[in-house]
């Protein structure tokens, strides 16, 4: 399961999305993050499919491994489908002894689910095509109207990369843990609920153990390297914007338009 998890990982691979500027990249996802909850009918859905449908193709990456990281939130897709299908009020749709599903539950569990979704792969795409480094020169870069208001944008970017950085560590050692674990005679999955919640903490102990000794290490190499912040840093690979970032770019402006008159002139699931 701790190998499923695809965020935060780099797939290195030849293709146009992984050569793009990582700001437009980190721009793209967001417009597209927004798109998805400004979506309210069938047909900007099919536009959002669509448009991450050829990021997926022109990224080379496997869908398969893309789809892996989806294993990890059915549960929470699940209850929240159930919420929305159970306690959205509006035209009875079908009757299950005290429980009433409306036509609305409906429309709105069927949309939650396509947007969790759609997020997950989404962001998935943004990191499975960016190297870490990468993401926090683009952060930080589209941060910086921030420094005007004292905000430490090299500092919250650096955070950011390096939480990046030891998801797949931390699920590799996670794995190991628990490997160790099993071989000791500890179980994970008989039980019910509350037992496997105590069964793991033989798993969870020593993981926050290792994570606090590798943020030890990796505070103590910094301070040895004499690291003190942005101020005054330079780059080996400075951002540049190129001919296909501005054409990435023109190509966001184009989905996003392309959505909204989706979403005002396209078919709804239910018409009020």
């Amino acid at each position: 399961m701790m190998r499923d998890i695809t965020l935060g990982q780099y797939y290195q691979t030849d293709s146009v999305l992984h050569r793009l500027d990582p700001r437009v990249k980190i721009v793209g996802t967001l417009v597209y993050i927004v798109s998805l909850f400004a979506a309210k009918n069938v047909t900007s859905y099919l536009v959002a499919t669509t448009f991450l449908a050829i990021m997926i193709i022109i990224s080379r990456v496997p869908f398969s491994f893309i789809v892996r990281g989806m294993k990890t939130i059915v549960f929470i897709l699940l209850i929240t489908v159930l919420f929305n299908l159970l306690l959205t009020p509006g035209i009875p749709a079908y009757t299950i002894w005290k429980i009433t599903i409306s036509y609305e539950g409906i429309r709105s569990a069927a949309y939650t689910a396509v947007r969790l979704t759609f997020l997950i792969l989404g962001s998935s795409l943004m990191t499975l095509t960016t190297t870490p480094n990468n993401l926090t020169d683009g952060l930080e870069s589209l941060m910086k109207p921030l420094k005007v208001f004292r905000v430490p944008v090299h500092e919250i970017a650096m955070m950011m990369s390096i939480a990046l950085r030891f998801i797949p560590i931390l699920m590799e050692e996670t794995d190991k843990i628990m490997k160790a674990q099993l071989s000791r005679g500890a179980d994970f999955e008989s039980g019910g609920l509350i037992k496997r919640a105590r069964n793991l903490i033989p798993l969870l102990v020593p993981l926050f153990v290792s994570a606090f000794r590798r943020a030890n290490d990796l505070a103590m190499a910094m301070e040895a390297r004499c690291y003190h912040g942005g101020e005054g840093r330079t780059k080996m690979k400075p951002l540049i914007y190129k001919s296909r970032d501005i054409a990435a770019y023109i190509l966001i402006v184009i989905y996003f338009l392309l959505l909204l008159t989706a979403q005002k002139y396209g078919f709804k699931l239910i018409r009020s």
